[in-house]
């Protein structure tokens, strides 16, 4: 035996051990487990006080549902599968109680509102169809019902003006497919090789030239992923104003430039040679340059945010408390997100604000195209809310939180994850200043914000609504858009209307506006909205007389009527306009909060249009006008027939005194979109986000966030690497451990 084996095995046991203690070692020193603060404390009470703006839940939707089956002593048929001439639900949604009993209630102890619901029920099975709206409760156990239509509208609402269900939708395809198709069959299968599965129509609206008219054009694209930017040429106009579908007809037909005038003509046309054809490559089914799919296989992870100790935020039923910051939330089924009860330091800023109606107007060289005006609200910008993706629509540890709403059917339906809240750090300073001169220092705050966010899906769109909550007590109404762009057949002048995306693709141009009800509170229910702006006024200067000094002063001007409120799009706005309240802060001014909006909106459409009306709101970047009881800005009964509107914003404002009152500001803000080739495969956000921002003027002593618990200070003479110093200095320790990122799971797909 070898005499030193024995040291080598000695040495080689020493140097496993060593590196087995090694393992060990770094094994227990592994980041832990972020772990959560102690929640959020809110006063006793004040989550239930929310429930008086809460959505309705499954269990009240569906006991108003079978009230009104058991009470109104007329046949109900499921909206999924009616008639135009049946009667049906179409919506049940949350009556939001008036101000005053909410006020009474929420601040002076007064009794809680009774809660009740509004059901729009279609009448087609009647002498004189028309749309009704019943106000519905007490909830939970309905007894009673009152018809509202005519004291809220100020007359009966026609029939024709209804929204469309999912159901005449589907009888339309129907009509389509087996009536008007079938008059074109040569023409079908040797254009399109038309199978009865390759073609997806579009809907335009609104439906005609004058009230009464419910005809509408379909406008036909290839049925692949993102069929939006794949049209074939063809379009049909049907007239399916008559409640027997039987009598439903083909009004027009276009194809490639040339009107016919139904499909019959058309085949006949093009059995004679006598018709241009313009064949279109059949795409993938995936869409192939309209596919979302990604061209590049996964890298590096992007950026993830987390909550080291959990967040900072609380949500108890639909209310929300952050860093100051309290407010109520709902979504309506037609405008979507909306707040109320909104306060910072426990004072009330705004009792609502809420997301009104999102409107496009189109061009184009097709029928189709050019006379599409979309009101997305009749849509319904909350019954079209999609579930969220984890990590992609809002980040991955967001509280995610169920919709439920009753449209197009009997039963409700549930939207899993369709509504987000998270505290985002913005990555960039509140506030800060380093200072190198005198005296050595640096001060800052991180922009850290919460946000509140829906997306809506409506067709080719997808609205990005988020409302965002600064600690400086400043509060962001955003929207951003991203989707597929609507796109015509190319052909003719066509590029008069926008550009050209794909061999046969025109990007149609189009006007984006978005409308918002701001209802603020500032220092209570009273208030004036005033005006503060520059102008440079000519001096000499007092110490050299002989010279001159432009210097800018401060323009002053108290709005005293709504016509004074009311700024038209293209108007010069003051820069600071604010509502004031009638107190005053520690220096002596009025305690205020400022509207400031974000906005590149032209022209929404001339006045002299006949159905300019119907959208006048979008007349005004801003108009402050004194509260009523007027719910929104506009109707969803406008889109289908905006000849004679059911709501008309522009009568709001009848010049009445706006000081010392309750005041509304209605905000409008808008882009314009020239579909470009960067449009494909689909649109993004980036530049296409307006909104507003409601900023305290005055309204504090000094700025609130001073008092932010995330707030860093240091100067030269201190140890700005101790942690007691400067917080960020921990960051190495208090922010290293691993989050819980629980299972990624999306039920998107589900009860479609």
């Amino acid at each position: 035996m070898n005499p030193k084996l024995p040291y080598v095995l000695l040495v080689g046991a020493a140097a496993i051990i060593f590196i087995l203690c090694c393992m060990l070692l770094s094994r227990g020193s592994r980041s832990p487990s972020c772990e959560s603060q102690p929640s959020v404390v809110e006063k006793t009470g004040s989550a239930s006080q929310s429930l008086v703006f809460a959505d309705l839940t499954p269990e009240e939707m569906s006991r108003v549902v079978r009230y009104l089956q058991a009470k109104l002593g007329v046949p109900l048929v499921e909206a999924w599968r009616a008639k135009p001439s049946d009667n049906c639900i179409a919506s049940v949604d949350l009556q939001v109680p008036a101000k005053a009993e909410v006020l009474r209630f929420l601040d002076g102890g007064g009794a809680r509102p009774a809660r009740e619901a509004l059901a729009v029920l279609y009448f087609g099975q009647q002498a004189e169809p028309n749309i009704t709206e019943y106000v519905v409760g007490p909830l939970p156990v309905p007894v009673y019902h009152r018809d509202v239509t005519v004291p809220k509208y100020g007359g009966k609402l026609l029939y024709h003006r209804r929204p469309m269900l999912g159901s005449e939708y589907k009888q339309l395809r129907v009509f389509l497919e087996r009536v008007a198709f079938a008059a074109a069959p040569t023409f079908l299968r040797e254009v399109f090789e038309y199978d009865g599965t390759n073609v997806a129509f579009q809907t335009t609206v609104p439906h005609g030239f004058q009230s009464g008219d419910r005809v509408t054009w379909f406008v036909l694209f290839q049925n692949v992923s993102g069929f939006f930017v794949h049209p074939v040429g063809l379009e049909v106009l049907v007239d399916h104003s008559s409640l027997d579908i039987s009598q439903w007809a083909v009004s027009r037909v276009f194809y490639n430039g040339q009107y016919y005038r139904d499909m019959v003509q058309l085949e006949s046309a093009y059995v004679q040679g006598r018709i241009s054809v313009e064949k279109v490559r059949k795409a993938a089914w995936d869409g192939d340059f309209s596919s979302m799919k990604p061209r590049a296989p996964a890298a590096a992870l992007f950026p993830v945010q987390y909550e080291p100790q959990g967040p900072r935020y609380s949500v108890r039923n639909n209310r929300v408390l952050f860093q100051g910051w309290s407010f109520a939330f709902g979504m309506s089924v037609s405008t979507g997100l909306r707040l109320f009860d909104i306060r910072h330091q426990g004072e009330r800023v705004a009792y609502e604000i809420s997301v009104q109606e999102a409107l496009s107007v189109y061009g184009s060289n097709c029928p189709g195209g050019m006379s599409t005006r979309y009101m997305d609200g009749s849509f319904g910008l909350g019954r079209y809310t999609s579930p969220l993706v984890r990590g992609l629509d809002c980040p991955y540890l967001a509280t995610y939180v169920d919709t439920h709403s009753l449209s197009d059917s009997l039963r409700p339906s549930k939207r899993k994850a369709s509504l987000c809240i998270f505290e985002q750090n913005l990555g960039s300073p509140l506030r800060r200043h380093y200072s190198n001169l005198q005296s050595l220092y640096y001060g800052g705050l991180v922009n850290s914000a919460l946000v509140i966010r829906s997306i809506a899906t409506v067709g080719n769109y997808d609205y990005v609504w988020d409302f965002i909550f600064y600690q400086n007590g400043a509060m962001e109404g955003k929207v951003q858009a991203t989707g597929y762009p609507s796109s015509s057949f190319l052909h003719g002048d066509g590029l008069r209307y926008g550009n050209r995306l794909w061999e046969h693709t025109l990007g149609t141009i189009h006007t984006s506006f978005f409308n918002y009800k701001v209802d603020l509170d500032v220092g209570g229910v009273k208030n004036s909205l005033v005006a503060h702006d520059m102008a440079f006024e000519m001096t000499r200067a007092p110490w050299s007389p002989e010279q001159q000094i432009e210097r800018p002063r401060l323009t002053k001007k108290v709005l005293d009527t709504e016509d004074q409120a009311a700024f038209r799009l293209q108007s010069k706005m003051p820069r600071y306009i604010y509502f004031a309240a009638n107190s005053k802060n520690k220096w002596g001014h009025q305690r205020g909060y400022r509207i400031q909006i974000t906005s590149f909106a032209g022209d929404h459409i001339p006045e002299a249009s006949s159905m300019e009306r119907a959208i006048s709101w979008a007349r005004y970047q801003l108009a402050v006008t004194r509260r009523k009881e007027e719910p929104t800005s506009t109707s969803i009964y406008n889109q289908n027939d905006p000849w004679t509107p059911t709501v008309t914003f522009a009568d709001f404002i009848d010049n009445e005194t706006i000081t010392n009152e309750d005041l509304v500001a209605w905000i409008t803000a808008g882009f314009l979109h020239i579909p470009h080739s960067e449009d494909i495969p689909n649109t993004v956000t980036v530049g296409n986000s307006v909104g507003f921002l409601l900023r305290p003027y005055n309204y504090y002593d000094l700025d609130p966030s001073i008092y932010s618990h995330d707030g860093v200070f240091f100067t030269s003479e201190q140890d700005f690497t101790a942690c007691e110093i400067n917080p960020l200095a921990c960051l190495p320790k208090t922010a290293s451990c691993l989050p819980n990122f629980p299972p990624f799971t999306y039920d998107g797909f589900w009860n479609m």
